[in-house]
Parts: C-alpha cells; sequence; structure tokens
C-alpha cells in the first residue's frame, strides 16, 4: 500500500504526535508498506529518508503549548506537489483542524483520507480561527481516528462524527531491551522527561515534592530529559538539593529509554491537556513503575492505578507522601510494573499498525464505493 501521512508539527521540536507518525511510519515501512511523511522544516538538517520537508515554521498557540507549524501559499503548493507525486491509496493527516499542514492536505485531496484526533480540546484559538473551513475539512475525512475515549467524545459531541479509538503505539521492545545509565538508579530515583518550563506538564509539583523527600533521603536524586533553561525552574532550589538534580537537556530516543530504565519511579506530575499521555506506556514498557497526576487520561492508560499509581493533581505534598509509600516498598513497585507489562502489551506497535492498517482499508472501500454512486 503506498501511504502519504502528514505530521502537522516540526521533527525539529520533540512531542507526542511527531513521536506517533515516526514510529507509525517506521513500522508501516518495516511491514513492507510504501510511506512518505510531511511535516514542517527546512531542506537543510532533514535526515530521515521517508520524510519529505514542507518549509519554515511559525509558532501557534495551541493546546496550552506552542505548537510550530507550516501554513500558507507556498505550504499549500509543497503540499498539492507531494500529492501529485505520491499517488498514495490512502493519506493519512494527524490533527487537521489546526491550520496546518494537515488541514491543507485534507482540503488538496482526491482520494481516501484518514484523520487522528490526539487532543480532548473542545476550544482554541487555533481552532476558532479556522472555523471558516472546519465543516469543509469535516466532509472530506472519510475515517477518523481517535487516540482515547476522551477525544473520541470529542467527535461524537463537537465535530459531529464518531470515530475508532486507537491508542498511540510505543516500541515496547526496544524500552525493554535499554540499559540504564552508568551509576543509576544508585540509592533512589525519580525521574522526569518533557518541556519542565511549560506549565501544564507539572515540573513544579514535582520539583516541590521532591525537596520533601530529600529531607531525609540523602542517596535520593531526580533524573530530568527534556528542553529548557534549568536555571529558571532551579533559582530557589538550595544548593545541597540542586546538586542532586541532574538535567540531562533534550535526548536522543535510544538515551530516552535509557533514562527510564535508570529511575525507580517515573513521575507524570501533569495539570491537564492530555488526551492520553505517551510517556507513561513508554515509561511502562520499560518496566518503571509510573507515579502520575489524577488526570482521566492516565487513570485509563494505567488501569484505574492498577498498572501505576496516582495522586491528585497538582498537589505536591500527596505526589511526595506517595513516592515516599512506593519508595519504600520494593514489592509493590514490582507488582505495579508486572500489571503494566500486561496492559502495555496491547499498545505495542505492530498491533496497533494493524489497526490502523483496517482504517486504511475500510477508508478506500468506502472511497471507492462513494465514486462509484456519483457515476451516472
Amino acid at each position: 500500500m503506498r501511504i502519504g501521512i502528514v505530521c502537522p508539527y516540526s521533527f525539529d521540536v520533540p512531542g507526542g504526535v511527531q513521536n506517533h507518525v515516526r514510529d507509525l511510519a517506521e513500522t508501516l515501512i518495516s511491514l513492507g508498506h510504501h510511506v512518505s511523511v510531511l511535516a514542517p522544516g527546512d531542506d537543510e538538517g532533514m535526515t530521515v529518508p521517508y520524510v519529505v520537508p514542507a518549509g519554515r515554521t511559525v509558532p501557534v498557540p495551541y493546546n496550552g503549548s506552542v505548537a510550530r507549524v507550516s501554513f500558507g501559499l507556498i505550504s499549500a503548493t509543497r503540499v498539492r506537489r507531494w500529492l501529485a507525486a505520491g499517488q498514495f491509496d490512502v493519506l493519512h493527516v494527524h490533527e487537521p483542524l489546526i491550520p496546518s499542514l494537515s488541514m491543507l492536505a485534507v482540503l488538496s485531496a482526491r482520494g481516501p483520507v484518514v484523520a487522528t484526533f490526539h487532543t480532548a480540546m473542545t476550544r482554541s484559538r487555533a481552532l476558532a480561527a479556522a472555523q471558516g473551513v472546519l465543516q469543509l475539512v469535516l466532509e472530506r475525512i472519510t475515517g477518523r481516528i481517535a487516540v482515547s475515549e476522551l477525544a473520541r467524545k470529542v467527535q461524537v459531541e463537537h465535530l459531529g462524527g464518531s470515530a475508532w479509538e486507537i491508542p498511540n503505539g510505543v516500541q515496547v521492545a526496544k524500552y525493554r531491551a535499554a540499559q540504564p545509565f552508568d551509576g543509576w538508579p544508585g540509592d533512589g530515583a525519580l525521574g522526569f522527561l518533557g518541556r519542565f518550563t511549560e506549565p501544564r506538564k507539572g515540573f513544579p509539583y514535582l520539583l516541590s515534592a521532591f525537596r520533601i523527600l530529600a529531607r531525609d533521603r540523602p542517596g535520593l536524586r531526580l533524573l530530568v530529559a527534556g528542553p529548557g533553561d534549568a536555571d529558571e525552574v532551579l533559582e530557589d532550589v538550595p544548593a545541597d538539593v540542586r546538586e542532586r538534580i541532574v538535567f540531562l537537556g533534550k535526548v536522543s530516543e535510544d538515551d530516552k529509554a535509557r533514562m527510564l530504565r535508570s529511575v525507580d519511579l517515573y513521575v507524570a506530575p501533569n495539570t491537564g491537556g492530555e488526551s492520553f499521555g505517551m510517556i507513561l506506556t513508554e515509561a511502562m514498557s520499560a518496566g518503571t513503575p509510573v507515579l502520575a497526576s489524577d488526570l482521566d487520561a492516565f487513570r485509563r492508560v494505567l488501569d484505574g492505578g492498577a498498572a501505576g499509581a496516582l495522586f491528585p493533581v497538582g498537589d505536591a505534598a500527596a505526589l511526595a507522601a506517595t513516592a515516599a509509600e512506593l519508595l519504600d516498598d520494593p514489592q509493590r513497585r514490582a507488582r505495579i510494573a508486572a500489571r503494566a507489562a500486561e496492559v502495555v502489551a496491547a499498545y505495542d506497535w505492530p498491533v496497533v499498525a494493524e489497526r490502523v492498517l483496517e482504517v486504511y482499508s475500510t477508508a478506500i472501500e468506502v472511497a471507492g464505493a462513494t465514486v462509484q454512486e456519483s457515476v451516472p
């Protein structure tokens, strides 16, 4: 099958949608399909062979963050050129309702279109700006995929249609086989991965909890991976605590897996704006117990708390107390990790990709039937 995939966000900035697109593309290629991915970015520096860069990006506020997307006349031209050259059996776009390459591709497509919706938002400035073409975009989509029940609920209640619920995938074997960094976890370690200066990621709550835990645990360390200025978040942290916090900066995919294998607990203190939680499944795949905010999306991934521990959103004291209980109870951590291994098997990319391929086949059949009905 010839498959065209459109990623709305630049691969230069790490993010859940970008990781999803990359892993889906590579899994489909490994299954023998021809895949081309169109994404924002310049020709220079693009080293991924299946990715076609679509030009410079502009920042767009979206879902409590800032997404870097391509949009405009030049981008539209590149989209049409890519579609014409690709001759795809099916086009798969991600987040088509924000002004981006995905929206442009839907409007330019002449064949079956599958769209994946990652967020569970009902309102945003980006959506408001696109109201004029929103209905046209939705009408041109043959099949919809939602990565979570929350995202599917938005389709049903706010966008006038249903969707297949297919979760984000994870490369289970890669995380399970990763080796910890030398010297880790040592006498206890917590981990965090993400843009730690972004408010909705909740890093200040983890930092406050770590300061509480550090008082009675001289060997405990915090390992942080992700882009951002460490000095910005450590300004008020005492020197003796600061020296026990290690910032790795932006990491490669291999080092992300190693980082998750290097800690006793992975902490996700997010405050909202999550419809799934890919990092949770990555930690689960690594065999690392998860301690997460009690967001509905996280609760669903963690099997209601059986495959990971939960604490009230924005409650640093509760985070510290639950982390202390888990650090002191290796048997409980082992039980959580064992249940997580069972749960995460359903998210393994080969399993998820087969479900996506079923949607592709259905969309192709529906589009073919529609064409036949329109022929006099």
